[in-house]
């Protein structure tokens, strides 16, 4: 039998308690710990290392900061998520959560079937991976010396429509996002400026780490940042002169860009 560990982090004390008294029904789920708000459940995620995490996204209390974007920050610094499984009131959100690539959406009052279909998804997709690795040790054998092919991770790409125009973008090429009313101005390396016809906030929920908001107006590309400045608020980007703004509502986003620099190759003088 497949064992699974799980956090719940919901801003809603009764809430949890209602998510771990179904789950404690099933003996393959093992209670790790709980948390109720955006910086103490990243704790605990990269400090236990979960295999299932039940995630509140449309928290009662706002100051949880509890929403989509926590997935992005587990990117940051996990190269294998857990499988986390969305819990909360309502549907809204539950496109943008499958953009974010989450495991399972759950509406509340959570019914003990929602968690055994769950479980029985988890359970098929083990299966079918150690199936697939069963394969490949067969084929290895069979063909000695006969090296498998490596999975070359692509830059993603972007495609801007407009009018039956389809213009491909290579993300790693975009420096900045910059809100303009309803559409936003993509902002490559090269210096060129690409208008799509969406808000920021669409790319916001769409589009994971190194690109980061930081202001109510931009999106940055962390890895095109240059110098940060913290005494006038703003970033600069590489190769260019351009200075981006960031607000006190994305401060904490910029304090995670200077520590991810300073966790890298990485000498201060």
């Amino acid at each position: 039998m497949n064992k699974y560990s799980y956090i719940i982090i919901d801003d809603d004390a009764e809430s949890i308690l209602k998510t771990k008294t179904i789950a404690e029904g099933f003996s393959e789920l093992t209670f790790v710990a709980s948390a109720m708000n955006y910086e103490e459940g990243l704790n605990l995620v990269l400090e236990n290392r979960p295999s299932i995490i039940f995630l509140e996204i449309n928290p009662k209390d706002l100051s949880s900061n509890l929403s989509l974007a926590f997935i992005n920050e587990l990117h940051r610094f996990l190269s294998i998520l857990p499988k986390i499984i969305v819990t909360t009131t309502t549907k809204e959100g539950a496109f943008d959560a499958i953009q974010y690539g989450v495991f399972d959406y759950i509406l509340k009052p959570i019914i003990t079937i929602d968690i055994l279909k769950s479980i029985l998804k988890l359970n098929k997709e083990v299966v079918e991976v150690n199936t697939v690795s069963t394969c490949q040790e067969i084929a290895t054998s069979i063909i000695p010396g006969e090296k498998t092919s490596q999975i070359v991770e692509k830059s993603l790409l972007i495609c801007v429509k407009s009018y039956g125009d389809y213009r491909y973008i290579s993300a790693s090429d975009i420096s900045y996002f910059q809100a303009d009313n309803n559409s936003t101005d993509i902002y490559l390396n090269s210096g060129e400026m690409i208008t799509a016809f969406k808000t920021l906030k669409h790319f916001e929920s769409i589009l994971e780490y190194p690109f980061i908001r930081i202001h109510n107006s931009y999106i940055i590309n962390r890895n095109y940042i240059a110098r940060i400045h913290n005494g006038n608020s703003v970033c600069y980007i590489k190769n260019s002169s351009k200075k981006i703004p960031f607000s006190k509502t994305y401060k904490s986003n910029v304090d995670l860009i200077i520590a991810d620099f300073a966790a890298g190759n990485y000498l201060e003088v």
